[in-house]
């Protein structure tokens, strides 16, 4: 081998082949053993046993060491650093890297002898045994938002009186004991398989639920009126988003470790049924996020819509006004903390509170007030409240007395 190894990228993950002390030199050197795990290649050979050459070919790329990392932004770096170029799988990127003689660097390698890449049956093996470790990453990071969240989820399952909601408790200890199976013997059987096969229904019928229940949020928020309903219409939403996205998040660590068993299942069949899986699975994935992303995403609209209504009258509702804002902030908080395990960049900056001077001294604020309680009532407002500053000897109250300006 020479010291060369292997880069093979699917845009989720990345994976390093060769000896196992140049794969370990070699992510020592970069600094990411640390965030890498075994690839398993030894799995290669369930599904390339057909044909001598393949065969040969599978027993020595598994006779290697892998080592799979999620691709983060550290990780990343190696992508570009590299340059890896578009195989012939569909999605997938290589290239040879190697560290000849005393050459310092790890260097790319363009042609010669000694590549791991011996087909695309093989690449496509890889490939494989890549998505579903990815799935299994997204599993532990979306159960760390669910810690994130505080709720447990077969709390929130057990206050609601959906039937179908209900079947996710048996479905996750199906799911779970497979993917222990999974985990233990590197295979799903026959029997493990029919127990969760049929489970994909309970699933998209829990987060239908969801998604239909984020809807009727945004539809009550963007309906109410009056700061005193807006308030308690949005404290309320408050609470029912954390427990919606751990429905929806539990939806899609259930979902992650059955595509995950698929996968498995998959590995033991043919190169064109993992490859056609592989696929398949990726672009659900990215629609059911999509999904999700927009329905919660016309939500925080919503949300945002009402934390400006607040905004228009802070000189008579200064108390509403915050506490509108700090409800969708703090829901904004926790969508991030959801979007995040799932790769979506947060994208909504945090509203801002209005101080009551600062209102004070606005026309439109002194307009909108005017219109609610009349002339004479805004005008005691401020100067109730220019006192009170007076009484703490604030420049503010002084200045504002002062101007008695309305715009």
């Amino acid at each position: 081998m020479d010291n060369r190894i292997q880069l093979i990228s699917d845009g989720d993950g990345l994976a390093v082949v060769g000896s196992p002390a140049d794969v370990e030199h070699f992510l020592a050197s970069e600094r990411l053993l640390s965030l890498s795990k075994d690839l398993g290649l030894r799995r290669l050979g369930s599904l390339l046993r057909a044909g001598s050459g393949v065969a040969r070919a599978a027993s020595e790329f598994a006779a290697h060491s892998g080592r799979w990392m999620k691709l983060t932004e550290e990780s990343a770096q190696l992508v570009k650093k590299f340059g890896l170029m578009e195989s012939r799988t569909p999605g997938i990127s290589h290239a040879m890297v190697g560290k000849p003689g005393v050459i310092d660097s790890w260097l790319q390698v363009v042609k010669g002898p000694g590549s791991l890449l011996t087909g695309p049956a093989v690449l496509t093996g890889a490939a494989g045994i890549m998505a579903q470790l990815a799935r299994q990453h997204e599993m532990g990071e979306i159960r760390n938002c669910l810690a994130a969240i505080d709720r447990k989820i077969d709390d929130v399952i057990r206050a609601q009186k959906d039937a179908e909601l209900g079947k996710m408790s048996g479905a996750g200890l199906d799911i779970e004991s497979a993917m222990t199976v999974l985990e233990m013997e590197d295979r799903v059987d026959d029997d493990t398989w029919s127990t969760v096969q049929a489970r994909t229904h309970t699933i998209t019928d829990a987060l239908g639920w969801a998604l239909r229940r984020f809807d009727a949020l945004a539809e009550r928020v963007e309906d109410t009126t009056g700061a005193g309903d807006l308030v308690r219409t949005v404290k309320k939403a408050e609470s029912e988003v954390q427990e919606l996205l751990v429905v929806v998040a539990r939806c899609f660590e259930l979902q992650a470790a059955l595509d995950a068993l698929r996968l498995a299942r998959a590995l033991e069949e043919s190169p064109d049924v993992l490859e056609g899986r592989r696929r398949a699975l990726t672009v659900d994935r990215r629609r059911r996020r999509e999904l999700v992303s927009e329905r919660i995403g016309r939500l925080m609209a919503r949300m945002d819509a009402a934390a400006g209504g607040a905004h228009s009258n802070v000189l008579l509702h200064l108390p509403a006004h915050r506490a509108v804002v700090g409800s969708v902030n703090h829901v904004g908080i926790i969508v991030d903390e959801f979007h995040r395990p799932l790769g979506i960049e947060p994208v909504r900056p945090a509203l801002e509170t209005t101080r009551w001077w600062d209102a004070a001294r606005d026309p439109a604020q002194l307009r909108n007030a005017a219109a609610e309680a009349g002339r004479k009532a805004v005008v005691g407002a401020v100067v109730v409240g220019a006192a009170g500053a007076l009484a703490k000897g604030t420049r503010s109250g002084r200045d504002l007395i002062g101007k008695g300006k309305w715009g």
